[in-house]
This record gives structure tokens, sequence and C-alpha cells, in this order.
């Protein structure tokens, strides 16, 4: 196996795609366990609206959450997600795109959410990682990744259609919203060139 995931094999890719999840989503709910251990002394941490101490909130609300069922329900679709950016297009972009996606979604929950309200969990990524596959197909104008983003549209489309209106008081629409938007974008910051034609 190469040092560099740019000469993996597809299998290498799917191989190094998978742990890495895995072990992310694993870490969420370990995270999670340590916050109900002490009492939820971790919800603090997340975005703040438009405070100066909120800032710091950015990189830690992704993996922050209000409780197991929280994890349970963000854990699923950014497992799933997750591998099949990393696999498709290897763990550097897949890490680049992520650190994106959370720094722009997390300054549009800052400067958006309503006052007084602190903002986590990894729904503005999983919305970011979405955008991303979505449009990276027909950005890059490769067959897969179109195939892909059509069937990745289909099966969870409408959920995020949902989750972008501000409809529920308790869900943070601006991080849904957010994460789409930097997700699509990414897919334009780190497209690679399109196949040549023959």
């Amino acid at each position: 196996m190469s040092t560099t995931d740019q000469n993996w094999t597809p299998a290498d890719r799917a191989k190094a795609a998978a742990g890495l999840m895995l072990g992310w989503v694993a870490l969420l709910w370990v995270i999670e366990a340590v916050d109900y251990a002490t009492g939820h002394a971790l919800d603090s941490y997340g975005i703040a609206a438009r405070e100066a101490d909120g800032l710091t909130g950015i990189p830690l609300a992704p993996f922050l959450h209000f409780g197991f069922d929280h994890v349970a329900a963000n854990g699923t679709p950014l497992l799933v997600l997750g591998f099949i950016a990393a696999a498709l297009g290897g763990i550097r972009r897949f890490l680049a795109v992520c650190a994106m996606i959370i720094a722009a979604d997390g300054l549009g929950v800052w400067l958006l959410s309503p006052s007084d309200s602190i903002t986590i969990g990894a729904s503005g990524l999983v919305f970011g990682l979405f955008g991303y596959l979505v449009v990276r197909g027909f950005v890059e104008r490769r067959v897969l990744g179109v195939a892909v983003g059509v069937a990745i549209a289909a099966v969870w489309g409408g959920t995020v259609f949902l989750g972008i209106l501000p409809t529920d008081s308790g869900i943070s629409w601006q991080a849904h919203l957010f994460g789409l938007a930097a997700g699509a974008a990414a897919a334009f910051c780190f497209r690679r060139p399109a196949p040549a034609l023959s």
C-alpha cells in the first residue's frame, strides 16, 4: 500500500474509509457517554450565537450531542455518507472537505442562530456531506459520481429538504442549511479535473 491515498486501490480506500468512519462514529458515542457521566457538562462547549467565546464551539460542536438519541440520529447518515465520500475521493480530500464544511457551517450558525442559543451536533456536517456528494459527480463529470449523487438524493433528499425548513424551534435549520451550502461549495473547491475524452 502506498503512503499516499492517491495511489491506493479502490479496495484500500474502502478499507481506510470504513476504519475512519467507524472510529469517528464510535468517538461520538464515547464523547456522549462522558457528557452523560458528567451531567451534560460538555453541552455548553457548542456554538453560542454571536458570543466571542462561542467561536471556539465551531470545531467542537460536530462532536457533541444532546443525548444518545441525538448521536444515533446523526451517526448512521454520517457513517454512510462519510464512508462514501472518503472511499470515492480519498482520506485527505475527505478531511479537507469536512474541515471546510465544519468551518463554514459553524460560522453561519454563529451568525444567524437565535440569541442565547447553543448549537451542537453532527447534522450540519451530515447535510454538508450530502450536498458535497450530490454535487460532486456533476462538477467533475464522472459517471460514478453522478450515479452516487442521484442515489443519495433519492434516499435522503426529502429529509434534507424538510431539514432546512424552519419548522421546529428545537432543531437548527441554520446548521442544516449552511452545512448543505458548504458541502455544495466544497464540491467545486475540491473538484478533480474531468476525465479526458478519447
